[in-house]
């Protein structure tokens, strides 16, 4: 016995991963967080079971962690930063766990790890061992020829049309409509771009609006579903609305299977096809070693037997079976059509018309696993084995085995699907509500477009949300350079992404900035060839990059999408944009910097590209913005690429002269105004404060201080509403102040 109640690893498995899925659909029952949870967690006897089980699960946890040699403190935590640290737990613990997990699957598969740690850079030959090639219970060692990837010749090569891998939106292929409602559009763009229909006598404002409409009405069609009209108006057949009884597969030893490489064959395919009321359909794609992924073979099942066919070598003209593949009257079954549309579409202008698909059958069955694996089992007991899922279905010629794997991919793929198609007749009580549930979901996947990645200044960012990573402003330039240099070559050498440059070693140059070449290659491991190739070319950019000023993270408030305005929001509710009274001068002095150094970044990091370095309209005005908190008198002065004499601003015929001179007069100017508000701001100040001096003089010449018209020459301060001598000849009593404080009142 493999160990206590299971007698091998295979039953040890399955109860393992019922447990798994049991657990799965059990938690999918508890209350949802938000109100739902909070409600039952009013509950007394609810609170006890939710501790009582989690308790329960945290030993359990533990105890797996103990077994792995892992930390499993799992409730000796604080209430504070117990969860994160939990957390932290789990993850280190998986890791731990999963990098066993490689290593005795590799060691399974016959590799090793015990190899010698080689310096950064270093690539030793290694021997590609593939599971696929040995058979499955012969331990006598035979493998089958498996060429590698690198030693294919590179199919693209051989297509009639060339593969359009450029930063253009997808065009439909399809230029002959079978099974057609509604026509393909007549003309075409560069017809209408070039002919002006209009009458003559219509204004020509109103001709170029006319104009502009039915070019606009041309381009929707362009780029529109071909089958749209079709589809829309599709009613499910009336087979599909009758409960069906399940047609036996022949054994696939007994089933003749037809690979098809010749036009002759296939046009005699597309005859036999148009003849049945169902067949199944699913294909085989490649997307490593090209840019756009390339559908390498086609597999198709009937009743009575099995098709495979060479999409390599009929590229060009499986636009034929748009005859079968469009009819309404043919139901195409498909098991995850999501991805197989797409290709149809983008490889050959294929379109479906009236399909089903047993993967949303079998979500509306809740059959809890949904693969085609788990209905081969549930309803033909085929253990289905899916070590060629993954392998190079370029290779040509196709070892049999994998042709075995092709074939039996749509084999047994009608019977599952009156199967059902008969359980979901049975979970709706015998109506076809269920079916026209999922004949309805199967038609909004024939509507799905093809959509052609297009490359954008602000592409990068995505996979920089993705990788939630902090950089600073060299490094996310440093990136985004990096992300379009690869999505340049990618597309030149028609090669992906990922075998150009992979997404962790492309996080890994930008996060190093390493300073030689040799420093990108050690961020490789190992090193891809294009990278290799082109490694100058990587080492410049790198250069580029580390010219940047360098920004901390908190200082990147603003990169291309959220503008200059959003610093000067306030962290109130009812803020505005206009609205500063909540916002100190300091604030604003501070933001307003804030603003320039962005600012500043934004217009280096849109200089540094490497292209043709011209500004747009909008980084021109930015730029002159930025060049007026310098000089502001720069509207002013001639532009930079004019040469001017050091002796032109002495010259009084010359214009810098003029303009000089002008300001120096109206600085003077200016000055003087100045002067003159700050005398007048005084006095206005005295009168504020009431400040007064009175002068009183008679021709009489000065005499005793016995009246006061007789005083000459007295000066009195007025301060406060209280008199007192600023200067006089005579001393005065207190008494005689007051009377004459009086008089002068009066």
């Amino acid at each position: 016995m493999f160990c206590p109640g299971f007698k091998d690893v295979d039953a040890f498995v399955k109860r393992g991963l019922g447990g798994v899925v049991a657990a799965t659909k059990a938690s999918g029952l508890l209350p949802q967080a938000g109100d739902e949870f909070d409600f039952y967690r009013s509950f007394p006897g609810f609170q006890d079971f939710c501790a009582v089980q989690g308790e329960r699960l945290l030993h359990c946890m533990s105890q797996l962690m103990q077994h792995h040699g892992c930390r499993s403190f799992m409730k000796d935590r604080s209430k504070l930063t117990g969860l994160e640290e939990r957390f932290d737990l789990v993850i280190e613990s998986n890791d731990v766990i999963l990098e066993k997990v490689g290593i005795m699957l590799d060691e399974a598969s016959g590799v090793t790890r015990s190899q010698p740690v080689m310096p950064a850079g270093y690539q030793p030959p290694r021997i590609v061992v593939s599971s696929w090639n040995r058979k499955g219970n012969d331990h006598s060692g035979e493998t089958f020829h498996l060429l590698h990837a690198k030693n294919i010749q590179r199919p693209q090569l051989k297509f009639k049309e060339k593969v359009d891998n450029s930063n253009t939106p997808f065009v439909a292929k399809i230029f002959v409509k079978p099974n057609a409602i509604k026509p393909l559009p007549s003309c075409e763009l560069t017809k209408l771009q070039k002919e002006r229909p209009e009458d003559l006598d219509v204004p020509p404002a109103l001709a170029d609006f006319i104009h502009q409409l039915r070019t606009q009405e041309h381009m929707d069609d362009m780029f529109s579903h071909p089958y749209q009209y079709e589809l829309e108006h599709l009613v499910m057949p009336e087979i599909l609305r009758s409960r069906p009884d399940p047609q036996l597969y022949k054994p696939l030893a007994e089933t003749s299977c037809t690979f098809i490489e010749t036009l002759e064959d296939l046009v005699a395919l597309n005859e036999k096809l148009a003849k049945t009321t169902e067949f199944a359909v699913d294909l085989e794609h490649h997307s490593y070693r090209s840019f756009l992924g390339i559908t390498c073979l086609m597999q198709i099942s009937t009743r009575e037997e099995d098709f495979i066919i060479d999409t390599l070598e009929l590229r060009s003209e499986m636009y034929i079976l748009n005859e079968s593949f469009t009819d309404p009257t043919i139901v195409k079954v498909f098991h995850g059509a999501d991805s197989d549309i797409e290709w149809l579409q983008k490889d050959f202008g294929v379109y479906v018309v009236n399909m089903f698909d047993t993967h949303h059958a079998a979500r509306s069955l809740n059959l809890g696993r949904n693969s085609l694996d788990h209905l081969l089992k549930l309803y033909c007991s085929v253990d289905s084995n899916k070590r060629y899922q993954l392998a190079d279905w370029r290779i040509r010629p196709l070892p049999e085995e994998m042709l075995k794997y092709a074939q039996a991919d749509t084999h047994y793929l009608l019977y599952v699907y009156d199967r059902v198609r008969a359980d979901l007749f049975d979970a709706a009580n015998g109506q076809s509500n269920l079916i026209q549930v999922v004949w309805s979901k199967s038609k909004d996947l024939c509507l799905k477009k093809y959509v052609k990645p297009i490359f954008t200044e602000e592409s990068y960012m995505e996979l920089h949300r993705k990788q939630k990573k902090s950089f600073n402003s060299q490094q996310l330039v440093a990136f985004r350079l990096l992300f379009s240099w690869r999505d340049k070559l990618a597309r030149e050498e028609d090669e992906s992404t990922g075998y150009v440059l992979p997404n962790h070693m492309m996080m890994k140059i930008a996060e190093e900035l390493p300073k030689e070449p040799q420093g990108i290659i050690a961020c490789c491991n190992p090193t891809p060839p294009l990278v290799r190739q082109q490694i100058n070319e990587l080492h410049q950019l790198i250069k580029q990059a580390r010219e940047i000023p360098l920004l901390k993270v908190s200082e990147i408030y603003v990169l291309h999408n959220v503008t200059l305005l959003t610093l000067l929001q306030s962290e109130s509710t009812l803020f505005g944009p206009h609205d500063t009274s909540h916002v100190s001068e300091s604030d604003l002095m501070e933001l307003s910097l804030q603003g320039r150094v962005i600012l500043l970044f934004l217009l280096k990091e849109d200089e540094g590209v490497g292209n043709s370095g011209h500004l747009t309209v909008a980084q021109q005005k930015a730029c002159s913005i930025l060049e007026s908190f310098e000089n502001p008198f720069r509207m002013y002065l001639p532009s930079k690429d004019i040469h001017i004499s050091k002796n032109a601003k002495y010259d009084p015929s010359t214009k810098i002269y003029e303009i000089s001179n002008r300001w120096k007069l109206q600085s003077i100017e200016k000055q003087q105004k100045e002067a003159q508000a700050k005398q007048e701001a005084k006095k206005q100040a005295k009168k504020a404060k009431g400040i007064y001096r009175l002068e009183v003089c008679t021709p009489a010449g000065p005499v005793g201080p016995i009246k006061v018209s007789c005083v000459v020459g007295l000066i009195f301060s007025v301060a406060c509403g209280s008199w007192k001598p600023a200067h006089c000849r005579q001393e005065w009593d207190e008494a005689r102040l007051k009377r004459i404080n009086l008089r002068i009142k009066e």
